[in-house]
């Protein structure tokens, strides 16, 4: 009996040019969805001189890992600075989970899977997404006049005929490169999260110790959104403030959860605001950081503010554990404890080391006239976030360590009880 589907006999193969247009227009279709949504909520979309559509152009590109530049233009009595360095997580997450299911869906109920093959598959789907990225790229660019405000500055302005303006363009070239390396990661991390896909046989033997990690990385992370969409929709629904809670939900709710997920481990992370910087993060979040000095984002300092911070390593220790306990049930059953607290430890630390690379905040503005207001005043502001990397690493090897052990423990317990007894 055949293998092969008629589908595949009538000449038409599963994983074609067609499906990869499909996939890779699907994913760029869900982000730009779900960033417009956004940016709507938060108020982007009564931006002037039709900027809507280039701002969520801009914001799939970020996404992906692409670089926008903030440029400002002055003239000669003038001076502006402006920099940003933010991931929309939120988007990047739709984008990961569509792109990752339509580059599987071909490859459901195979076994094994030859590299050229897998290697053509990706390929077709990485020539339709360069395309795709090289029109975001050009579309994202716009340029928003500044009004110098009441005062010096704006009297300053008038007579020197001083017109600031301010906007935002894609480094082309940077953002191509960066958004194929991020399909690469996409599509590598959705053959080794998923189960069923099918592996070269050459790497078959790398399935055991690999893919139960991946796997319970990979829900551990998709857990912590989701406990997160359903407390900003508690706040939402209680407090009001709906349409705010939907842009962080549309935009960067993995930014924030992730970010509270790696401060239950007991990481610290240094970050600063100044300046008229809304931000779309828990009150407590900018309390902390609003002030004078670099602020140290940890467990105590928030728990100054707000007692309930410590269920963070309530919640951290039960989801750690439930991700060690899946890694050790899809685990073969007769891998000690020992190598399952090393496996959940690696896994661990390379996931915080995913959180703090991508959930770095820096953002920073200003505009001067002849030297007043030095690029401050009202018409400047500073915002940046950022891990001490070292320690949360350690800390994320150490909870890998115990909570894998103790998966490994519980779910070799839960095997026992539930194997038949022994013959007699």
């Amino acid at each position: 009996m055949s293998a092969h589907t008629p589908h595949d006999q009538a000449g038409f193969p599963a994983h074609g040019w067609g499906r990869a247009i499909v996939t890779a227009l699907a994913g760029l279709i869900a982000m730009g969805v779900t960033a417009a949504l956004g940016l709507w909520a938060a108020g982007a979309a009564d931006l002037p001189e039709g900027a809507f559509p280039r701002v969520v152009a801009a914001t799939v590109v970020t996404a992906v890992g692409g670089t926008v530049e903030l440029v400002g233009d002055a003239g000669g009595l003038a001076e502006t600075d402006a920099g940003l360095t933010v991931t929309p997580l939120s988007v990047a997450l739709v984008g990961a989970l569509v792109v990752g299911a339509g580059f599987l869906w071909p490859l459901r109920h195979r076994a094994v899977a030859g590299v050229a093959e897998l290697a053509g598959w990706a390929a077709r789907i990485a020539v339709v997404w360069l395309l795709g990225l090289l029109g975001l790229s050009f579309a994202a660019r716009q340029t928003f006049k500044v009004s110098l405000g009441d005062g010096t500055l704006s009297d300053l302005g008038d007579l020197f005929d001083v017109g600031p303006e301010v906007g935002f363009r894609t480094d082309v070239a940077l953002t191509v490169a960066v958004g194929l390396l991020w399909l690469a990661g996409v599509l590598v991390l959705a053959l080794l999260v998923a189960r069923g896909a099918p592996l070269p046989a050459r790497l078959l033997r790398f399935q055991e110790p690999v893919r139960p990690s991946a796997h319970a990385m990979t829900v551990l992370l998709l857990v912590c959104v989701a406990l997160g969409a359903v407390v900003a929709l508690v706040v939402a629904a209680t407090r009001g403030q709906a349409a705010e809670t939907l842009a962080v939900i549309l935009l960067g709710l993995p930014n924030l959860v992730w970010l509270a997920f790696t401060v239950g481990l007991g990481a610290t992370w240094d970050g600063r605001v100044e300046g008229p910087f809304g931000l779309p993060m828990p009150h407590v979040l900018d309390e902390v950081l609003r002030g004078k000095d670099t602020a140290r984002l940890d467990l105590g300092a928030l728990a100054a503010y707000d007692g309930r911070v410590w269920w963070l390593v309530v919640v951290d220790a039960v989801l750690l554990l439930g991700a060690g306990f899946l890694m050790a049930a899809h685990s073969p059953p007769d891998m000690p404890a020992w190598r399952h607290a090393l496996h959940m430890a690696v896994a661990l630390v390379l996931t915080v080391l995913m959180i703090c690379l991508a959930g770095r905040v820096s953002a920073h503005y200003g505009l001067s006239v002849l030297g007043l207001g030095d690029l401050g005043g009202n018409l400047s502001g500073r915002l940046f976030l950022r891990p001490r990397l070292w320690s949360a690493l350690g800390l994320a090897a150490l909870w890998g360590l115990v909570t894998g052990f103790l998966g490994g423990l519980l779910a070799s317990l839960v095997r026992r009880r539930a194997a038949p007894p022994p013959l007699r």
